[in-house]
């Protein structure tokens, strides 16, 4: 851990980083270098770059960090003692930190050249020798490396970082010729033969599409070329397509031309290179000319590979079709929901040739001589328990008829004998569970150890003494289950090629909603994860629905294309015209579209004028603005401390302001604790009711804060019957005796007061007599306004209607 916290150690592995990303950075761009150089120059060019770059790295960092700049380096000091783990492992780190980022650069400041960053291929070695090649060119170097930083050593006089980086330059001119960088053939020196041919330019692309399948032609009927190196010539006519200067079908040519000769185990290697370049087939320069030949090209290599024995070589083309073509390639879709009629299960029709029989007698004679006792638990028979006759055989393997070609199961009779053989099959599946059976013990045992082992079923094995395995095996229960949800789906599923005589009548639709739920209910039963299994099937069936419904519709495109309207457009008013929102009367009242927006809008004539009157500018009283929460604090009213507005927060905020402004408590200083503005505004309330007016009647309240013998403070509440309340609120009484005084009257001021006309109506609905509706109308006017159905705007309104002696009346009362 000291290491760890040193300057020292730190100042180390920035320069192995430093270092190692200088190293990276002139050894890919000397790899990449020129491409007119010839193979021998480009060979010693390379080496001398790696060897000097070493030498001179060495020399500048060796005292900082010891200048490995590889990780092989360091693994040879850790091994000889001469570094500690912690700091080898950092070493490694940086080293490899270093040479990520110097690749990027190179990346970043050669895109012409960088397609394969110097990348190595073998060159008439094998992988194993291309190894041991490797391994002794390394040793060397790590051995000069120990031996020349010894510092036990008295003889060492020369440079040891010019002898590193001489050992360096060895290695590479020892093995070079072992490896080719297939960054450097490019397909530069074909430019210039390009240029030099004579004709057009179609005439020069012929000739160097033909000489490049010559060379490869050579090489194959040689076949002393390894897959690098036909992966090189592709390389080189991939780089030729990009110049120009070669066709866009050439790589494709040359792909078909390597696999068809190729013996399969080879193909592999080539098919992994078609893989990693997928974004290169889907550029516009390749796909249009190339699409067609990949799929003749995988198409081609499907028919030479075996499904059972090469399950995941064609697993892995199909997965490269899919990326390669886009969803909407209708030529990759079944549109007509065609099947594989030639799919045919072939199994014994001939119930004298049939075994069956034969065998359960021989099993229950074999059974008859073992003597009880004799069996361990470990020597059950692995035979199974489910009664297994020919007629069960036939009708079992004569359901895969009707999954091969679903279109039968619309013809009557056909579906009758579907029905039954369905039911009896499901009936066995029912009845003998895996968990039921002698043998399950040791196939749950089998399930377990296999780790969930991928199961492909290439055709099935329909032989009789095969039968009762078969239905004792999970993966075959859950294939043929599955095969039944399949099918059940398309009969339901709307298919756009669908015959119009492909119709399920009642019958036929409640069966199949009954079996479908027995299918689902037998899938989670099977072992191992039958609920997890059951659940995913269903999810895949749901996507597929979304996938047939979008084949019916045509198979539209997923991007979304602009409509463009050619249409010349009418132009639009930016702003409405006076009729559309201006109101009717002499008043022209506007409508704002919300009825409070509307009430607000239309108090003054001119309200930018209002807003400036001096009438605006005002701040309530203390005792006006806490009399509700002085109310609410009396305990005899029993308000739960939830609904007090001093819980508000809209309200504790306005009480701040104005007890800044207008009290001399806010800016005392308290000794008193309060967890929530609620508390605070609490305590001001039962302060601020102690200092309220002496001639408004008061009731004694507790506070909380004085002590037992101080309890009888006074906390003023305001009455109904207070002559103040009374100059503010309306009452019920008021409203009273204005409706009997309007009478039939009453919708004269309901226009003073902006009610709606549906407010009106439903007035007139609610009640016939003419001073209920009088009273109805003022009870929606003061259920409207609120706190602001004061009497002064009774009056107001009153007035205005020319009801001037109920306003004097009601002014008076």
């Amino acid at each position: 851990m000291r290491e760890f916290k040193s300057k020292a150690f730190w100042r180390a592995v920035l320069a192995e980083l430093v270092g190692m990303t200088l190293f990276i950075f002139l050894s890919i761009t000397t790899a990449i270098g020129n491409s007119n150089n010839t193979a021998p120059d480009q060979e010693v060019k390379v080496a001398l770059a790696f060897g000097l770059a070493i030498a001179t790295l060495a020399q500048s960092l060796g005292h900082i960090s010891g200048a490995h700049l590889n990780p092989a380096v360091t693994l040879g000091m850790l091994v000889s003692c001469q570094i500690s783990a912690f700091k080898a492992l950092m070493y490694i780190v940086a080293q490899m930190l270093g040479s990520a980022l110097a690749s990027g650069i190179v990346y970043g400041v050669r895109p012409d050249g960088n397609a394969a960053l110097g990348v190595n291929a073998l060159s008439g070695v094998t992988p194993g020798q291309g190894v041991g090649i490797e391994l002794l060119a390394t040793f060397q170097l790590v051995l000069c490396v120990i031996a020349v930083t010894d510092k036990r050593r008295r003889d060492v006089t020369g440079s040891a970082p010019l002898a590193i980086g001489l050992s360096v330059c060895l290695g590479h001119l020892a093995a070079a010729s072992a490896v080719s960088a297939l960054a450097g053939r490019t397909s530069k020196p074909l430019i210039n033969a390009f240029n030099q041919i004579t004709g057009n330019e179609a005439e020069k692309k012929t000739t160097l599409d033909q000489s490049l399948r010559g060379v490869l032609g050579d090489q194959i009927v040689e076949q002393k070329a390894s897959c690098d190196e036909y992966l090189a010539l592709i390389y080189i006519s991939i780089e030729a397509v990009t110049e120009g200067i070669c066709s866009a079908t050439t790589p494709f040519l040359l792909l078909g031309d390597v696999l068809d000769c190729l013996p399969l185990d080879q193909c592999d290697k080539i098919f992994s290179f078609v893989e990693e370049n997928v974004s290169t087939w889907k550029s516009s320069t390749f796909y249009s000319a190339g699409k067609n030949y990949l799929l003749r090209m995988c198409n081609d290599l499907l028919r030479r590979l075996s499904k059972s024995q090469n399950t995941v070589f064609c697993g892995r083309i199909q997965l490269f079709l899919a990326r390669l073509f886009p969803l909407s390639e209708k030529s990759g879709l079944n549109l007509q929901s065609q099947f594989n009629l030639e799919n045919i299960t072939v199994f014994n029709k001939n119930e004298q040739e049939s075994t069956l029989g034969q065998k359960h007698t021989e099993e229950k004679e074999d059974g008859m001589e073992v003597e009880e006792g004799e069996m361990g638990e470990e020597e059950v028979p692995a035979t199974c328990s489910i009664p297994i006759d020919y007629n069960l055989y036939r009708k079992f393997w004569t359901l895969q008829d009707y999954f091969r070609n679903p279109l039968q199961c619309y013809e009557k009779f056909s579906w009758m004998t579907f029905l039954k053989y369905s039911d009896e099959t499901l009936a066995v599946f029912k009845s003998f569970k895996l968990d039921d059976m002698q043998a399950s013990k040791r196939k749950l045992e089998e399930l377990r150890t296999s780790a969930g082992e991928h199961v492909y079923f290439a055709k099935f094995l329909t032989s009789e003494k095969l039968m009762d395995l078969q239905l004792s095996d999970s993966n075959f229960r859950r294939h043929i289950l599955l095969q039944y949800l399949i099918l059940f789906q398309y009969l339901k599923g709307q298919v756009k090629f669908k015959s119009s005589n492909c119709i399920l009548n009642d019958d036929q639709t409640a069966w199949i909603e009954e079996t479908t739920k027995l299918v689902h209910q037998l899938l989670k039963e099977i072992p191992p994860e039958g609920e997890k299994f059951s659940a995913m099937v269903e999810h895949i069936l749901n996507t597929e629905e979304n996938w047939n419904g979008w084949k019916n519709e045509g198979c539209p495109s997923f991007v979304k294309e602009r409509v463009v309207d050619d249409k010349p457009k009418r132009p639009v008013r930016k702003r409405q015209a006076p009729e559309d929102f201006l109101g009717k009367g002499p008043d022209r009242k506007l409508f704002m579209g919300n009825d409070e927006l509307t009430r607000l809008w239309n108090l003054h004539a001119d309200n930018m004028e209002a807003c400036k009157s001096d009438d605006r500018e005002f701040m309530p009283s203390l005792d006006e603005f806490f009399a509700e929460a002085i109310e609410q604090a009396d305990p005899t009213n029993m308000v739960e401390d939830e609904y007090k507005v001093v819980r508000n927060s809209n309200y504790g905020w306005r009480a701040l302001r104005l007890l800044s402004r207008r009290s001399p408590h806010f800016f005392q200083p308290t000794n008193q604790k309060f967890k929530s503005l609620a508390d605070y505004l609490d305590s001001m309330v039962s302060k601020l009711a102690k200092e309220l007016p002496k001639d408004i009647p008061s009731e004694e309240i507790k506070t909380g804060e004085e002590d037992d013998d101080d309890n009888g403070d006074n906390l003023l509440k305001e009455s109904n019957d207070s002559p103040s309340m009374q100059s503010k609120m309306v009452s019920n009484q008021q409203m009273d005796d204005v409706a009997a005084k309007l009478g039939a009257k009453w919708k004269t001021l309901a226009g003073q007061l902006e009610m709606k006309a549906s407010e009106l109506r439903e007035i007139e609905t609610d009640s016939e007599d003419v001073d209920m509706q009088a009273k109805l109308l003022l009870v929606a006017w003061q259920d409207r306004e609120g706190t602001q159905a004061t009497v002064e705007n009774l009056v107001s309104a009153l007035n205005a209607a020319s009801f001037t002696q109920i306003a004097d009346n009601l002014s008076e009362a």
